[in-house]
């Protein structure tokens, strides 16, 4: 008899990091759903915490866009931010060279926008070979038809589309630790 065997796509925290893309102060008022956005990004990053998986965050163009919305930064004060000019984060210093040093083969991407920064990302991801577990409830954008088609034409190419509360589920894999008590107490 075989041994029972885990889908390949379920995350393993130690293969695993999170992306948290451009979630700037002064494009974040047109966004759709900021506060869920703001709310679960900062699930995330307190689950992430708590499990050791490592977390990269980047800023587009931070002198037009301004930093990091204020609550999560205060969450990500021991990280720093990446600064890109780009729209993808496939140039954002050598961030894609960091993951794959690390040996990190499923990202989990959030952020803002949808169809624009997190979309290409996403592909680029996709294209270097890593998986990708995009967080719907994570992402934004100002359009419901742009956050949507993206979020469609990322499934197409590969992303695994997700949500907060089963990325960290995933991560998590057994209940009863002191780790599933604390995130629990994240999603409730």
């Amino acid at each position: 008899m075989n041994e029972p065997k885990r889908n390949p796509k379920i995350l393993r925290r130690e293969d695993t990091a999170l992306l948290i893309i451009d979630i700037q102060e002064r494009i974040l008022g047109v966004m759709q759903n900021k506060e869920s956005l703001i709310d679960n990004n900062l699930k995330l990053i307190k689950g992430c915490k708590i499990l050791s998986v490592p977390i990269f965050y980047t800023e587009q163009y931070p002198k037009g866009l301004g930093e990091t919305a204020e609550s999560l930064r205060a969450e990500l004060e021991n990280y720093e931010a990446i600064q890109k000019m780009t729209f993808s984060c496939y140039a954002a210093g050598d961030l894609f060279e960091t993951l794959q040093m690390q040996k990190i083969k499923q990202v989990i991407v959030s952020g803002i926008e949808s169809h624009v920064c997190v979309q290409q990302t996403v592909l680029d991801l996709i294209t270097n070979g890593f998986q990708v577990d995009l967080v719907a409830d994570a992402v934004s954008s100002r359009k419901e038809t742009d956050y949507r088609t993206a979020l469609e034409r990322m499934r197409s190419n590969g992303a695994e589309v997700t949500t907060t509360e089963s990325v960290l589920f995933e991560l998590l894999n057994i209940c009863g630790t002191d780790e599933f008590k604390s995130v629990s107490k994240l999603v409730k």
